[in-house]
């Protein structure tokens, strides 16, 4: 779990969503030409951050992303965030 880490400053902390294996019809989709990951839940913010919550699902630029201590997480600066997904 993430709870080993905490951002500081202006990170945010980014647990990435999985995407989907199979479409709603039934098919299964490859690894092949597949995008980069740039949806996530926020695990942690640092104390720099007002304007996003841990909880809060955001997209974020792709290039400005740092890879975090374990796998499928990510550290991005506020400012990178695109916006909330809301559902």
């Amino acid at each position: 779990m993430v709870n080993k880490l905490s951002a500081i400053m202006d990170r945010v902390i980014i647990r990435l969503e999985d995407t989907a294996k199979k479409t709603e019809g039934g098919v299964l989709l490859t690894d092949e030409g597949k995008k980069p990951k740039t949806i996530g839940i926020i695990q942690s913010i640092g104390e720099d951050v007002g304007s996003v919550s841990v909880g809060d699902k955001v997209f974020f630029h792709v290039f400005d992303e740092l890879p975090a201590l374990e796998e499928g997480v990510v550290v991005v600066r506020e400012r990178s965030l695109l916006g909330k997904v809301i559902e």
